[in-house]
């Protein structure tokens, strides 16, 4: 399942969050600290890691 990371406009705190795509697309998440809903999406590096060898 993806790692989202979010930071909180309202009270300045980031957060992670682990979620389907399809509940990362619905939208509607709201900080864990504040309840506030002014929160912006960080976009941080990705890596897949596979058990098959290149």
């Amino acid at each position: 399942m993806p790692v989202y990371e979010y930071y909180c406009d309202t009270c300045s705190k980031s957060f992670t969050v682990v979620m389907t795509i399809a509940e990362h697309d619905r939208g509607g998440i709201t900080c864990p600290q504040c309840k506030g809903s002014s929160v912006v999406q960080r976009y941080t590096a990705f890596f897949a890691k596979t058990s098959k060898k290149s």
